[in-house]
């Protein structure tokens, strides 16, 4: 028997049984879909909080000090302003640029905190992304860089001039050829830099070079940017004179000296006192002609209380060997007490941070190899022997020691008494 055809009522039926069927696959797919962009919201918040909170934790002492000065004073309590009549006042100067930066700092953290809330509507998932990396970026900054430069003192020695002192060590020739070099490179530095440098004294050494030479560079924060070369700098290559291709070690011992601008020193600043140093004149060394052998221009200084002794006679006259002569005295008077006045911050603080001592060695330069490697930086500081000629190396590597001074000094700050 023949199956007979639906009837309009079955035909109904089925219609309406493929229409729900349809209706709730695609329900499912809707379903689906939400729930993934919603795991994967919560997702993406999840992971700015845990970088907002590794950020914090790495940060957590400097955080720490600051939310203890908060509490402790009131002219760092958000909104505070010292009246008139307010004791603190006096002192209020002095740190308005920290309490700029902990502004800053109270509301990049605020509005962090409320933009991590923005996750929880799909629709600004993306904006919330773009806003918290931004902010978390904001933050690490100021805490790296702001905020401790705005809490540390500032520099006693910011403004200053530099002396450069460089000395051929053990190498013989090829030490006194890298002490011509070392002085191209730190005069290179300094034009880059808009200072001026002049050779204020030299020696030439038997087979070309220099046995020493002492570089002036004038102009505001060289020293404090070049306070980190004092050290020995040993260099490692083949000399040109090297038949066998033996690769030889030398070594230069540089000095920095913090050089003051003279027109400000006045009888109550001047680190020499007229009464403890014996001047001594003489006739001049070496190449000159008659000038040489007829005038007493060279002038020796010695500073009795501590035995420094300054020789000078690149100037032609006495005047001008003499002046020179006590430039360099006050450059050395000025970086012992430098030292001096660290050291006794350093026992005050029971500080265990350690720095490179003058007498070791703080870079090596391997022209077989290319690299320069800072050994106070480690590995991380390795540029190119000519990068660093050229200077632009030199000032990645003084702004890695700079910042590593930094955080020493941060960390002298923040060590509990």
């Amino acid at each position: 028997m023949a199956d007979s055809p639906p009837s309009d009522g079955s035909r109904r039926v089925m219609f309406l049984l493929r229409r729900y069927l349809r209706h709730a696959s695609q329900q499912s797919i809707l379903t689906q879909r939400s729930f993934g962009h919603s795991l994967s919201c919560h997702s993406k918040k999840l992971e700015a909080i845990a970088t907002y909170e590794q950020l914090v934790h790495e940060h957590a002492p400097l955080i720490s000090y600051l939310e203890g000065l908060t509490a402790h004073d009131p002219l760092l309590r958000p909104h505070a302003e010292p009246s008139s009549e307010d004791a603190g006042a006096r002192n209020y100067k002095g740190t308005r640029n920290f309490r700029i930066a902990l502004e800053h700092f109270r509301t990049l953290k605020a509005t962090y905190e409320d933009t991590v809330q923005l996750f929880d509507s799909p629709e600004l998932v993306d904006l919330a992304i773009v806003e918290t990396d931004t902010l978390i970026s904001d933050l690490r900054f100021l805490l790296k860089h702001d905020l401790p430069t705005a809490l540390l003192p500032s520099s006693e020695t910011e403004e200053l001039s530099a002396l450069v002192e460089l000395k051929a060590g053990v190498g013989g020739s090829e030490s006194s050829l890298f002490v011509a070099e070392l002085l191209r490179m730190y005069s290179r530095f300094s034009r880059q830099n808009e200072w001026e440098p002049t050779v204020l004294s030299s020696s030439e050494g038997d087979s070309g070079g220099f046995k020493d030479a002492i570089l002036e560079i004038k102009g505001t924060g060289a020293y404090d940017a070049l306070r980190w070369e004092s050290g020995v700098h040993r260099v490692q290559r083949v000399p040109t004179t090297e038949a066998s291709g033996r690769v030889h070690t030398s070594t230069v011992a540089a000095v920095v000296l913090p050089l003051s601008d003279e027109s400000r020193m006045n009888g109550a600043d001047d680190l020499v006192k007229p009464e403890d140093v014996r001047v001594e004149v003489m006739r001049a060394r070496g190449a000159g002609g008659q000038h040489v052998n007829k005038t007493e221009s060279a002038v020796r200084l010695t500073h009795l209380p501590t035995g420094i002794t300054v020789s000078m006679q690149d100037e032609r006259s006495q005047h001008q060997n003499k002046r020179r002569a006590y430039q360099i005295l006050r450059a050395r008077l000025m970086d012992l007490k430098l030292v001096r006045d660290q050291a006794e911050r350093r026992a005050v603080r029971k500080s265990l941070v350690r720095t490179a001592d003058r007498g070791e060695k703080i870079r090596t330069y391997n022209y077989q190899q290319n690299r320069v490697t800072d050994h106070r930086l480690g590995k991380g500081s390795m540029v190119s022997c000519e990068a660093i000629m050229e200077g632009v190396g030199l000032r990645m590597l003084v702004d890695g020691l700079k910042d590593k001074h930094l955080s020493e000094a941060l960390e002298e700050v923040l060590e509990p008494t």
